[in-house]
């Protein structure tokens, strides 16, 4: 598989007094707060790629650095409770994943640093004033999840030539959200594709939104990124494969346990690129002048052994294409 790379917004930045304290000191243990979507079990993965990129400059758990992590289990509304948690626990840093989780973490406290490992929309949910010159406490890396729906739909009409109807799972409470929406249903109707929306605000709810799509004679399946569908990722990928519903998804972590096809940025790129902005803080760095990072690169990734379980054969133009196959 390739290596993902990430591009600044704006080459150069000049890097200013600190916000929360007057460089890296010798002997220090830096307390960073993880504030997630998902348990430490099923976000093991992205946790690794982070120790490993912190590690690389010099930060070591135990010795030099502590981890605190909080997760929502896909609950949003645990959110600004957590993040209160974090800054009474005074953590020096806050890591967060997902537009909710940095919002909660901004909200808590003005101060403490904000590095985002992924946000789908940081300059519209008003995180950051601009990704070249963020402004506040907030500042890391945008997942660039919008630009990917309509290539996701695009490839699932490169799968299913004759595909007509797609469903779309996503939490349209998330404030990052709804304007994917509209880009979906846009990139859809253009390929002569109705879509079908599934607003998806409650884990007990995903039964229930399956036989919905079946009852309205969904061909395929879209899901988005969102903490619900992170936090269930194997529930979602297997209610899939029963519904007979061929489904692309944002991440590699969906392919990994079931999911058909994945288009996304890296997550384990982008957790080793947020360790960059914690040392460049660390060492004196306000976030209000570090750039926000967009991804430049994609990854498409095919599952064969759902596949063979759809009994759906993979176009030899998608195989080729696919950074990584399941087999």
């Amino acid at each position: 598989m390739d290596r993902r790379a990430f591009t600044s917004t704006l080459a150069g930045a000049l890097l200013v007094a600190p916000l929360a304290a007057e460089g890296q000191q010798a002997g220090k243990v830096y307390r960073i707060g993880m504030l997630e979507t998902r348990s430490a079990v099923l976000n093991a993965a992205n946790i690794d790629a982070f120790r490993r990129g912190l590690l690389d400059l010099g930060y070591k758990d135990g010795r030099n650095i502590e981890i605190v992590y909080r997760s929502s289990d896909g609950r949003d509304e645990r959110f600004p409770d957590l993040a209160s948690e974090l800054v009474r626990l005074k953590v020096d840093l806050i890591l967060t994943r997902g537009t909710p989780a940095a919002l909660a973490a901004k909200s808590a406290s003005r101060t403490i640093p904000v590095v985002m490992a992924a946000s789908g929309a940081p300059v519209e949910s008003g995180l950051v004033a601009s990704l070249a010159r963020p402004g506040g406490n907030v500042t890391g890396l945008g997942s660039g999840i919008g630009e990917s729906y309509p290539k996701r739909v695009e490839l699932l009409g490169e799968l299913l030539p004759r595909l007509k109807r797609i469903a779309v799972i996503l939490n349209m409470r998330n404030p990052s959200i709804p304007p994917w929406w509209a880009v979906v249903e846009v990139s859809a109707r253009t390929l002569g594709i109705e879509p079908q929306l599934l607003d998806l605000r409650r884990a007990e709810d995903l039964p229930r939104q399956f036989d919905a799509a079946a009852n309205q004679r969904a061909e395929a399946l879209i899901v988005g990124l969102d903490g619900i569908t992170q936090a269930n990722l194997r529930p979602i990928a297997e209610l899939a494969v029963r519904h007979r519903l061929p489904s692309i998804y944002p991440a590699r972590a969906y392919a990994d346990v079931g999911g058909l096809m994945t288009y996304g940025s890296s997550d384990v790129q982008m957790y080793q690129r947020a360790a960059t902005f914690v040392d460049k803080i660390f060492k004196g760095a306000t976030p209000a002048n570090l750039p926000v990072e967009q991804p430049t690169k994609w990854e498409l990734v095919i599952n064969l052994k759902t596949a063979k379980a759809l009994g759906l054969p993979i176009p030899p133009s998608l195989l080729q294409r696919a950074d990584q196959v399941i087999e």
